[in-house]
């Protein structure tokens, strides 16, 4: 039975976040694999869900994960706190900027949150004064979401289970980080200049990339005979895909798939597009 864990709210209101309404289109849907991991600590449910996700990292890279003991207000309350910093005045968000012209991403465009000392930098103030909860989701969904997953992977390759556990400890020097992030709706006229791509198709850099479920469709993975499906987001879910350091690690065993963001249905298509992600990197290794 899935146990939900507490996450105390910060001090600070922040209005409640209610999700859009799902597209009432038909899209052509990628068939992908759901885990539920409340299985994980049954009698041979490692084992099992070991065998469903080979499957679906084998087929398509893609695969959904259920139960993973947060509620959906828990998760809207992330997207809440995420759709109040994203919405602060540019001048604002301009004083967190990212540090992209040496190589960084962490910070505005896009901001990525990393609390140990070794990422400590300055933070809005929605961010500060609710600091505690958001860490307690991060370690959430580091220890008990992507631990459990890397596990099955060793299993999978008949490894110790804790074998890529020890490259992905939390209180190391990592590059694992909850982002979020927002599409704007773009004018007809964009949409038909870029016909309909805003993100081209590639691969992520790390071990896995956790996306939780938001109803605006726009996520399209492709499959191993070329064709570009569209990723259902379903209730109470989290899509997941295998990302490059995991395929580099195993010679290509576990491979780490294509996909890429473009406009969404007709009926969605003046929606913001609102993301909370997780992204799971190994440990940095310095020579």
């Amino acid at each position: 039975m899935e146990t939900v864990i507490n996450l105390a709210q910060g001090p600070v209101e922040i209005p409640t976040y209610h999700q859009v309404p799902e597209t009432a289109h038909e899209l052509d849907w990628a068939d992908l694999v759901t885990l539920d991991l409340s299985q994980f600590e049954e009698l041979g449910g490692k084992a099992r869900l070991a065998k469903q996700l080979q499957e679906a990292i084998q087929k398509i890279g893609f695969f959904y994960i259920t139960n993973f003991s947060l509620s959906q207000e828990q998760v809207d309350r992330q997207f809440a706190i995420g759709k109040e910093v994203l919405q602060l005045s540019t001048e604002e968000k301009l004083k967190y900027r990212a540090r992209i012209e040496k190589g960084g991403y962490s910070g505005y465009k896009p901001l990525g949150l990393r609390f140990i000392p070794a990422y400590e930098r300055p933070q809005p103030e929605i961010i500060n004064q609710n600091r505690h909860e958001i860490e307690t989701f991060a370690r959430h969904i580091h220890d008990h979401i992507v631990g459990k997953l890397l596990i099955l992977c060793a299993i999978i390759l008949e490894l110790p289970e804790n074998y890529f556990l020890n490259h992905h400890r939390y209180n190391v020097k990592l590059d694992c980080h909850l982002r979020y992030m927002k599409y704007h709706p773009r004018l007809e006229e964009e949409n038909q200049a870029l016909d309909n791509l805003w993100v081209k198709g590639h691969t992520d850099f790390g071990s896995f990339t956790l996306l939780f479920r938001q109803p605006v469709c726009a996520l399209q993975v492709r499959t191993p005979e070329g064709n570009w499906r569209w990723v259902r987001p379903y209730p109470e879910s989290i899509t997941v895909n295998l990302a490059d350091s995991l395929e580099f690690w195993t010679n290509g065993f576990l491979k780490s798939s294509i996909h890429r963001v473009v406009a969404p249905p007709p009926d969605q298509r003046d929606l913001e597009r609102l993301g909370v992600l997780y992204f799971a990197r190994r440990k940095i290794v310095q020579n």
